[in-house]
């Protein structure tokens, strides 16, 4: 198992980027089966072989991930479209 541990300062007002990770998430969760839930300013995703959730602070959205057996040969490339897609949709 491999974990994923990002902190991405951006400077969107609190709703909008709440907006930016769902849209980013729904389109995710659309391509690959992922399954989402809000609980207050965290999101819960999860399907098969992933686990995470991500934070969102004033200012900042933490992500965490725990990758099972098959994602975790693929962690460098899950982090790197992860550290892409924060960077596009949260300036």
């Amino acid at each position: 198992m491999a974990s994923i541990d990002i902190t991405h300062r951006h400077s969107l007002p609190p709703e909008a980027a709440r907006r930016a990770v769902e849209d980013a998430v729904a389109r995710l969760g659309q391509k690959v089966g992922l399954d989402y839930r809000w609980e207050g300013d965290t999101l819960h995703f999860q399907r098969q072989g992933v686990d995470g959730r991500i934070a969102l602070a004033p200012g900042q959205v933490h992500v965490a991930a725990t990758l099972g057996l098959l994602f975790s040969a693929l962690k460098g490339t899950i982090e790197s479209e992860l550290l892409r897609t924060l960077q596009e949709r949260l300036p």
